[in-house]
């Protein structure tokens, strides 16, 4: 307790300083304007909490999997679950409270449904990534409380190249798994025309780690039936991983708008670690085909500025092999559209109204086939409208779905769930802003909440749904306040959300033996943890803080000092603890750059997560200490190279990841070193 305080203490103190401080010549950081439909001021003049990686910033933080990208920004961290899966946790929330889109579209594939899912969006290929929270998500869909994470790749490119070849090409190599990863990227165009190719290729063997892959202990104390009989030390078993895929798209642009397709596969074959028992091994194999097209008119009619229509069809596919034999298909075959009309002012008023749907035919088909074959359809409208008066910019947003969720040989579900947000942002001064954020959201529940009913191998679990459950109501608070000056510039989030009826996943502390197929207390043959869904009202609280002080700026280069902490805590009304929350987080970085070369140390520290949920197990604090470094060669042919390494994880800690399923199977890697090339002409 004392440590959160003092890191809050020293956030707050060091902005209340700033707050009195008298710097004439005080700057502003480099704003950075966000380009996803609908939000088009800078992230520095945004109510709204707003996450933005691009260019060189982006390269250096690319990793194997969405999450393993993000994990370092504030807030956010990666529910791993081997090399091969690595999904997005935002203030605590994952799964279907954090919604993963490609260009502005539903990525529709099925992560959302379990954590053994690997996401179908490749880090390696994005030209941009957004993570928005708060009144923002509301564009994009109900309930993504979490937030909402935009993977921009321009596979439908929206302005004509200037050269009719241009492109770039990237190669890698990690330690940590000996993976080496290739990715190529052409873009150009001429007379209207563009087009956009890409494609990569990913190979992983083994992680290595730290220390042994199972922490025995923590594993007996939620099911005490089980038998290690395998625990590797410096490795874990079954992590291997290779991926492939790529992306054709050609756009017609003109004066008056534009017009594109593109298609784009993914094929991903990754390994499940295991549990010690013996069992045999699982694995994923993967395949997803999406077809997109994207049209825009400018100023078709009187108070139109832009009319924009995406459409995108999913067809996705994961088999789950036991000992290389198929065991559970998942197949989803999505369609979803997307109308967005941005009005010309109104008086005061800006903004952007639209109307989307998504359907889908979802099916799992084999011996584990929990989940019976459901369609899934949603009719949502939405508006967001943004005015300035004086120093303050509002922003109102609303939206509202109709929902059926229709399982085979069962009822329909309808769900009507409705949504609205408010923000301000008080500009005091030119140095000084302050934020409020208000969102109500009501977040219907998912397929495998409501009806999943049987052996689940990959998490090692019995996973069973509640067709009862009621829709999420949930009402989130986000107070920010910014400094910008020559000598220093902070930032400082603080949330609140209380959410009535939070669905959740709980182990019951009873055990399914799979011998007898049937539900015991003690264990009498080969038995698995119960994993059941439930509901409860919850409240989510934290911050997010970080400071940067320039120590040094003159002929010898730059040398930045940053600050930084955030925090999520997790609470039931009636008593206990919200399972997988991350735990604290603090440390600094120092930065130095000179010219064409940049370099920086990071060091973490994650304090123990011991506010864990029913029958789930304590992980331990770590100290993670990152370096990195990047140079970019002088221009020539036309050409840029881009020189980067990373050491990761230097001090080679065993870390158990607190929002992990796999916490005490898994750790994260150990010491490791990444180097790579970009070439872009």
């Amino acid at each position: 307790m004392n440590k959160k305080l003092t890191v809050i203490f020293l956030s707050t103190s060091a902005i209340a300083t700033n707050a009195h401080a008298a710097d004439n010549d005080a700057h502003k950081l480099e704003d950075i304007v966000v380009i996803s439909t609908g939000i088009k001021q800078s992230t520095a003049k945004s109510a709204k909490p707003v996450t933005v990686l691009t260019g060189d910033q982006l390269r250096m933080k690319t990793g194997t999997t969405i999450g393993d990208t993000l994990k370092n920004e504030l807030g956010i961290t990666s529910q791993s679950f081997g090399a091969g899966v690595g999904s997005p946790v935002i203030r605590g929330q994952s799964g279907p409270r954090v919604r993963v889109m490609q260009n502005s579209l539903g990525n529709n594939d099925v992560s959302s449904l379990s954590p053994d899912h690997a996401n179908g969006v490749e880090p390696i290929l994005a030209e941009r990534i957004e993570v928005l929270r708060g009144p923002s998500t509301l564009l994009y869909g109900n309930g993504a409380i979490g937030g909402v994470v935009n993977v921009i790749d321009n596979r439908i490119p929206e302005q004509v190249p200037d050269k009719l070849l241009g492109g770039a090409g990237e190669q890698r190599y990690d330690s940590a798994t000996n993976e080496t990863s290739s990715a190529v990227k052409l873009e150009g165009g001429k007379s209207g025309v563009a087009y956009h190719v890409d494609g990569f290729y990913r190979d992983q063997s083994n992680t290595h780690i730290g220390g042994s892959a199972i922490d025995e202990d923590a594993a007996r104390s939620i099911d005490s039936s089980l038998n290690i009989v395998n625990n590797p030390n410096g490795l874990i078993d079954n992590s291997k991983a290779r991926s492939r895929g790529g992306s054709v798209g050609i756009s017609k642009i003109g004066d008056a708008g534009l017009v594109g397709v593109s298609i784009n596969s993914l094929e991903k074959n990754y390994g499940i670690p295991p549990d010690g028992s013996g069992g045999a091994p699982v694995t994923i194999d993967l395949n997803q085909t999406k077809y997109d097209f994207k049209g825009q008119l400018n100023r078709p009619f009187a108070l139109a500025e832009k009319l924009r229509m995406k459409f995108g069809y999913t067809d996705y596919k994961h088999v789950e092999m036991d000992n290389g034999t198929p065991a559970t298909t998942f197949l989803n075959k999505s369609y979803e559209s997307r109308v967005e009309l941005e009005h010309k002012p109104i008086g005061l008023l800006n903004g952007v109204m639209g109307f989307q749907s998504v359907n889908s035919q979802f099916s799992a088909i084999g011996a584990e086939a929990l989940v019976p074959r459901t369609d899934l359809n949603s009719y949502g409208l939405f508006d967001v409208e943004s005015f300035k008066i004086g120093d303050v910019t509002y922003e109102l947003g609303a939206r509202g779905e109709w929902q059926t969720i229709t399982p085979e040989n069962g009822n329909s579900l309808t769900y009507k769930p409705l949504s609205g947000s408010a923000s301000a942002l008080w500009d005091i001064t030119d140095r000084h802003q302050v934020s409020l954020a208000f969102t109500h959201s009501q977040r219907a529940p998912q397929i495998q909440e409501l009806f999943s009913n049987g052996v689940h191998e990959a998490t090692h679990s019995y996973e069973l749904g509640n067709a009862g459950l009621n829709k999420e109501l949930s009402n989130n608070l986000d107070l920010g306040y910014r400094y910008n000056a020559d000598w220093m510039a902070a930032e400082l989030n603080l949330f609140h959300n209380w959410v009535n009826d939070y669905i959740y996943q709980q182990r019951t502390g009873s055990l399914f033996n799979e011998d007898a197929e049937a539900f015991e207390d003690v264990c009498s043959g080969t038995c698995i943890p119960v994993l059941e869904s439930r509901q409860a009202a919850a409240t989510f609280k934290g911050f997010e803080a970080k400071t940067v002080f320039p120590l040094m700026e003159n002929r010898y280069g730059a040398v930045d000092l940053t600050l930084f902490g955030d925090y999520t805590r997790g609470t039931f009304e009636q008593g206990g603890n919200v399972p997988r929350m991350p735990p604290l987080r603090y440390g600094l970085q120092l930065s130095y750059e000179k010219n064409d070369w940049s370099t920086n140390a990071r060091l973490t520290r994650g304090e123990a997560q011991n506010h864990v949920g029913e029958h789930d197990s304590n992980t331990p604090g770590y100290l993670l200490l990152d370096l990195g470094a990047q140079y970019r060669l002088a221009s020539f042919g036309g050409s840029e190279m881009l020189l980067f390494a990373k050491g990761k994880n230097m001090l080679n800690e065993n870390i158990r990841n607190s929002t992990s399923y796999l916490r005490n199977f898994a750790p994260e890697p150990g010491r490791s070193a990444e180097i790579g090339i970009r070439v872009s002409y």
